[in-house]
C-alpha cells in the first residue's frame, strides 16, 4: 500500500542520515523507524503493566520496607 510521506528540511535531512548510515533505502529507513516506535511502544505497556502487578502483590512489603 502506498502514501506519501511529506516532509520538512530537518526530517528530510534526518531521513538521509538514517538511510545512508543503515545502507538502505530512504522507505525503508521509514518502515524501520515505524516499526522500532510501536516495538518500543509495545515494550513499554508491557513494563508498565509487570510493575502494576507487582506492586500490587508486593506494595505492602515494599512499604515496610521503606518506612525501616
Amino acid at each position: 500500500m502506498a502514501f506519501t510521506l511529506r516532509t520538512d528540511p530537518e526530517l528530510d535531512a534526518a531521513l538521509t542520515v538514517l538511510a545512508e548510515r543503515d545502507g538502505v533505502s530512504r522507505q525503508e529507513a521509514v518502515r524501520r523507524a515505524v516499526l522500532e516506535a510501536a516495538d518500543g511502544s509495545r515494550h513499554r505497556g508491557q513494563v508498565a503493566a509487570s510493575s502494576e502487578r507487582q506492586r500490587e502483590r508486593w506494595g505492602d512489603v515494599l512499604d515496610r520496607l521503606g518506612s525501616v
